[in-house]
Formats: C-alpha cells, structure tokens, sequence
C-alpha cells in the first residue's frame, strides 16, 4: 500500500495545482487575458433581460420577501446580495449570495467577474461553492455571459457588505478541486427549437431546484422530476415535477398553459399576496414572467422531449 502513496500524492498535487490557483486560467484559453465588453444598446438589453428574467442572477443576489408569495424581490435591495442559503436548503454550511453591483464590484477587473461567472474562481482566486450555478453559465455563448457583465456594471450601487460564506470544514478542501475552465458554446440558431429550449434551461438552472441531488450530484435517473426539498416559513416546498409524465409531471399542458403559467405572475398585473404561516414558494415567478413567449416556447418544447418521470410530489407540508 504504502508503494502507492507517492503517485497517489503527485496526482492529487497536480489536481491541486490546476484549482488552487484557479485565477491563472481565462474561461476558454487556459490563459490570463482581457475581455472587451459590448458597448451596443442592443447587446446591453440582451443582458439585462437575460440577468433579470433567464439567468435569474437577482433572484440570489437580492433581498426578497419571504412574507408574500413567490418572494419578490425587496425594492432597494437589487443585485445587493446578503441572501441566506444553509440548512433551509439542505446545503453542507452557510452561504450568502455576494454583493454584484458596482459598490462590491468597482475593483473587480471584466475578467475577474468572467471568472467568477463561468469558472467559479473569486478575484481573490478562492474557489466559490457551485451554488453559484458557474457549470451552468459556462456553458453560455460567450456573447451572452459578456452581454451579463455588462448589464451588471450598470446596476444601481447597494451599500452592503456581506458577510463571508461558511463551507464546512471537511467541504473546504473539496471546493479546491470544483473550479474549472469554462466551455463557452454558440447558441443555437433556431430561436424557437428544442435546442435553444435546453440552452435556456441549462442558463435558468432549472435542473438544479428541479432535480435530487445526491453524493453524486443531481440524479440523472429522475432529472427534472421535482421533490427537492426546501424549509420556508410556513412549512417544506418540495420543487415541482417538470418531465412529460402525464400524471405527475406536466404531460398533460400545453404550450398556451406552459406560457400562461408564467405570465400570470407579470409584476404589472399580479401583486403577491401576504402568505402568513402558509404556503410559498422560492420560484422566483415575478422574475421569470419578464421571459418573451418565445423562450417560454423553447423551454416547452424542449421539457416535452426529456425522459417523462413518474414522481408524485407533494409540493408543500405545513408546519
């Protein structure tokens, strides 16, 4: 046995290597290099709709009202971060979703936000917890994660200082060797097609609330079939079943229903009720009802093809 350690040792150093000092890599070249943001009003909108209505970034990065359904966003407090996500998530210690308008940001270089964005590295080169859904957003079209950093230097400064996020110690070595080099890749052409449904799907995290999670991640049996549980005031919310399945999941809705789902929740006409002790929900509705018919469309069509799972979800047990 003991003939093995030393490979065994220079492995893991060399793993170590690559992710300690995750900073000295650029999302797709292996190499520090500067990024040039997009100046052009279209491109700024690009991102600014992506932020608030695909990507969601402050759903995480806001205060939000627990007191009324669906949580909105608590005016003020936009892209200011301090959210709390630990125990009610089921997560191996506590995390705060970090400040991201310009009073946190204005030392932060374009590239050290891209980093951060698409490769899970602080600008400080420390690992982030993958809540911080980086896997996904490296992933992005490079334009699209530019057209987000830029819309994000835009932002309104919220004076808040938040505090440090708290991994659990055996956790911390772990996070080390999590931060990886993004894979940007083009989206797809076809802006009403199943491909660009999954390209939206993987952008807005959906697997990662609607899908168990395990030692080894997110089920790959069950992807997308709800259940994952979630402490709120009045009680657990489990997450919905979002596969095909007739019964369970959503086999039975059509594209008019998948669409009007969403748009019910359109800040201009729906004002969320007090909630009280009862039920609630995390899904940051108010925010993805602001998504254009067309990628409502996309991501239906492209929910149609998964792998209908049979799950009964109980989505919410009072207190």
């Amino acid at each position: 046995m003991n003939r093995l350690l030393p490979p065994l040792a220079v492995v893991f150093t060399v793993l170590l290597s690559c992710c300690v000092h995750p900073k000295a890599f650029s999302p797709t070249t292996g190499r520090i290099r500067t990024v040039s943001l997009p100046t052009a009003s279209a491109q700024l909108e690009r991102g600014r709709y992506l932020t608030n209505h695909v990507a969601v970034c402050l759903d995480c990065h806001s205060k939000r009202d627990y007191n009324r359904l669906g949580a909105p966003v608590i005016p003020g407090t936009l892209g200011g971060g301090g959210e709390e996500f630990g125990k009610n998530y089921g997560l191996p210690g506590t995390y705060y979703a970090k400040n991201i308008t310009p009073f946190a940001l204005k030392s932060w270089s374009d590239t050290d936000i891209l980093l951060a964005m698409t490769a899970g590295v602080s600008k400080a080169g420390k690992p982030l917890f993958p809540l911080m859904p980086y896997a996904n957003y490296g992933k992005m079209d490079e334009s699209d994660a530019l057209a987000i950093l830029a819309y994000l230097r835009t932002l309104d400064p919220v004076e808040n200082v938040v505090s440090a996020s708290r991994p659990i110690a055996p956790l911390k070595l772990a996070m080390k060797l999590m931060p990886h080099k993004a894979r940007f890749q083009p989206a797809p052409l076809d802006k009403t097609g199943v491909e660009y449904g999954r390209y939206l799907v993987t952008m807005a995290g959906c697997a990662d609330c609607h899908t168990k999670r395990g030692l080894g991640g997110l089920s790959k049996k069950a992807a997308l079939a709800g259940g994952t549980e979630i402490k709120v005031k009045g009680g657990i919310l489990r997450t919905a079943n979002i596969t095909p399945d007739p019964e369970t999941g959503i086999g039975s809705w059509t594209k008019a229903d998948f669409i009007r789902r969403f748009q019910t929740y359109d800040p201009a006409s729906f004002k969320a009720p007090e909630v009280g002790n009862g039920f609630n929900t995390v899904m940051p509705w108010s925010l993805y009802a602001g998504m254009s018919e067309q990628d409502l469309g996309a991501i239906y069509a492209y929910l149609k093809t998964v792998k209908p799972v049979r799950n009964k979800v109980d989505i919410f047990s009072p207190h």
